[in-house]
């Protein structure tokens, strides 16, 4: 009797994207290498919104009830005017949107998001880790997938999953397409809730729309922190990374803003900047043994609070792709990418709408605050099935390319 050696794949990256991919792999019964560039795995930034498509995968991966647990369940979703203090849009998130998208919406902590994900993986004996590892060769034979770190290391499995964020090595070898720089500056800090305003500490994300520039807050960690996000259309010509921010920048864009939103703008003590990119849409990601997942395979801005949940979404589709085609997982990454291609699409050129639609000035400003005037929940609820609708018993069924 011979024995069948176990399929091996590695996972490049050791964000949400990478762990949540290592975990579904390792589902489906294949040896997982996972490889990070930091000294540590863990998460930079601030705040993140979960939809129920979140929750969903979460479920599908084991870490739901986690997750659950260190989130904040919101209210509301709520969209103002940031000129004249009005409320243009409540989306109630309660009982009944619960049971509409059999999830809930939530915030939560970069930090707390991927060390509930993290957990799982530490758990699994089929996950390896090894950090401070940089890739900058891959190579890929009939057989198997080679890559080589920046210290001569050389790591060999079955296929590779580039999971490597919006500057990923993976998609550069396999595309190299450029990044598009999209123009619009992200400041993120953390206030504490003693420091936020006592009216503006609402249990739901509360974006403010200005003309060219928006700021959202929402609560974390069961209140005792706000995360505090600002975007602005940049004077400049801006390059694609990050690094600390000004207050006297911020400041310089929001001039005109009332003055209840305004006043957020003066409580963070320090501030992280981000020149935003993302990536035009491609027909194909996924080459003989090597797929992307996440940010390397559609970085999208931050405008519909999609980026982690398509991450997680993408991570269980692959697992699922995997188990309907078994052993070829040349042909399990086809049907994964013909099934994520349009969805990842169509949430980006959404993505890139809504940045618009929260920017309008003068007349557009105008019709968009009359859009949803006297919208009824079910309408809102209606308009959103084709997001917040998805999950795992449905996610091979959508639209393939």
């Amino acid at each position: 009797m011979t024995s069948t050696r176990p399929q091996s794949a590695i996972v490049v990256g050791g964000g949400i994207g990478g762990l949540a991919a290592a975990l579904a792999r390792t589902r489906e019964g294949i040896q997982v290498q996972l490889l990070e560039q930091a000294a540590h795995i863990g998460e930079i930034g601030a705040g993140i919104q979960l939809g129920p498509n979140a929750f969903a995968a979460l479920d599908a991966l084991g870490v739901g009830q986690p997750a659950r647990q260190r989130a904040v369940f919101t209210d509301h979703i709520i969209m103002m005017d940031a000129v004249d203090n009005t409320e243009l849009v409540r989306i109630e998130t309660g009982p009944a949107f619960r049971e509409r998208f059999n999830g809930p919406y939530a915030v939560i902590h970069r930090a707390d998001i991927h060390g509930a994900i993290l957990e799982g993986v530490q758990n699994d004996p089929l996950i390896s880790f090894r950090t401070s590892t940089q890739i900058r060769d891959v190579t890929q034979t009939g057989g198997h997938v080679e890559v080589r770190d920046a210290e001569g290391n050389a790591y060999r499995a079955d296929v590779l999953i580039g999971c490597d964020g919006v500057k990923s090595v993976v998609r550069q070898h396999l595309i190299g397409d450029p990044p598009r720089v999209t123009g619009h500056v992200v400041y993120r800090a953390v206030v504490e809730r003693g420091n936020m305003p006592a009216d503006l500490r609402i249990n739901a994300p509360v974006l403010w729309a200005g003309p060219r520039c928006h700021l959202v807050h929402y609560p974390l960690r069961g209140g005792e922190q706000y995360n505090l996000v600002v975007t602005f259309h940049s004077r400049g010509q801006e390059e694609w990374g990050v690094r600390e921010g000004s207050k006297e920048e911020v400041l310089s864009y929001f001039e005109g803003i009332h003055a209840r939103p305004r006043q957020l703008l003066d409580r963070p003590t320090s501030w992280r900047r981000w020149a935003t990119a993302d990536r035009e849409p491609v027909e194909q990601w996924s080459f003989g043994r090597i797929t992307l997942l996440g940010d390397a395979a559609h970085p999208m801005s931050q405008y519909m609070a999609q980026g982690a949940c398509m991450a997680l979404e993408d991570a269980v589709t692959l697992g699922l792709s995997i188990r309907q085609c078994g052993p070829d997982l040349a042909a399990a990454f086809r049907l994964y990418e013909s099934l994520r291609i349009p969805r990842s699409a169509r949430v980006l050129w959404s993505t890139r709408e809504m940045g618009r639609i929260y920017h309008a000035k003068g007349v557009e400003r105008a019709v968009r605050n009359s859009l949803w005037k006297d919208t009824p929940q079910s309408r809102f609820y209606d308009n959103l099935q084709w997001l917040y609708g998805w999950n795992a018993d449905n996610c091979m069924q959508g639209p393939r390319l």
